[in-house]
């Protein structure tokens, strides 16, 4: 019986972490200290271990970081006042509000206040918008993650049938975007929850992308032989995390990312990205109006 190729997010985002090193390192020489800000609203475990995550990732790579935490009972007031002393902080290059937030709180309205050039999530509607534009700017940092994934391990994305599964706003819609670039030329179908025999879109596709957070929602009997397979959302059970894809996908994909240790790591990765490269765009500016 043959057994999927792991797709290994660890080990690719050592890679990029690596030259992130070397790129704060070059800052600093300019005088030049990049952070990473965070606003974690209530005590939520899996907010709370994630939001820890970041900031030992800042460690790894010599960035600044600032951590705010407040209350689950915290007003929207307070964390709009919050957001608006995070744009204002020069030692914060880019920061996150974690989500998602208590229900008592107009998220739209707080990730609209975050400075557009300070957006580590690349989720602000003003790169959002630019993305669709083909323009540049911050870009969702899971979707980027995925695509560094797939070309680190040499799976083809031009001219490629790809099919997503899940269609929020931190994967889903934004990865659909991103592979309908001129640069990526992907096929794209996505499926969500009203969709008409998923399973028939999956058998279709050369990488099938599951970002619905409905546990072992992908079967073996939906996948091509050979496919590319990532499993991207997860579901938090008292036995452990569990992934969409059934762990029997193994022995029918050619390539496949686990639950754990495939996508997430990237996508911390390329929130070091955005930050670093935030203050990049920052000093190259600076470098312009200086002339």
């Amino acid at each position: 019986m043959t057994t999927a190729l792991k797709i290994d997010g660890t080990a690719v985002s050592a890679i990029v972490k690596d030259d992130l090193r070397y790129r704060v390192e070059r800052l600093a020489q300019q005088g030049i200290r990049p952070g990473l800000g965070t606003i974690l609203v209530g005590d939520d475990p899996g907010s709370r271990s994630y939001v820890a995550a970041k900031h030992r990732d800042c460690a790894e790579v010599g960035l600044h970081s600032i951590q705010v935490r407040l209350p689950a009972t915290a007003s929207q007031q307070e964390i709009e006042d919050a957001v608006h002393a995070l744009n204002e902080d020069p030692e914060c290059t880019g920061f996150i509000v974690q989500l998602p937030l208590p229900s008592h709180v107009d998220t739209h309205r707080v990730i609209e206040l975050i400075d557009p050039r300070k957006d580590a999530d690349g989720l602000h509607p003003t790169n959002l918008g630019r993305l669709v534009l083909g323009m540049d700017g911050p870009l969702p940092c899971t979707p980027r993650g995925i695509l560094e994934l797939l070309r680190h391990h040499d799976v083809p994305i031009t001219g490629a049938r790809f099919c997503i599964i899940g269609c929020g706003i931190t994967v889903g819609r934004p990865l659909g975007l991103m592979l309908t670039r001129r640069s990526e030329h992907a096929t794209v179908t996505m499926c969500h929850e009203a969709t008409v025999d998923t399973a028939a879109h999956t058998r279709a596709a050369d990488v099938v992308i599951a970002a619905a957070g409905v546990a072992h929602l992908v079967q073996p009997d939906w996948i091509s032989a050979g496919a590319t397979v990532l499993s991207v959302g997860i579901t938090r059970t008292v036995e452990g995390i569990l992934g969409d894809v059934n762990p029997g996908v193994e022995h029918i994909a050619g390539r496949l990312s686990g639950a754990t240790g495939g996508v997430g790591p990237m996508t911390r990765a390329m929130l070091l990205t955005n930050v670093v490269e935030c203050a990049e765009a920052a000093q190259a500016e600076g470098m312009k109006d200086s002339r």
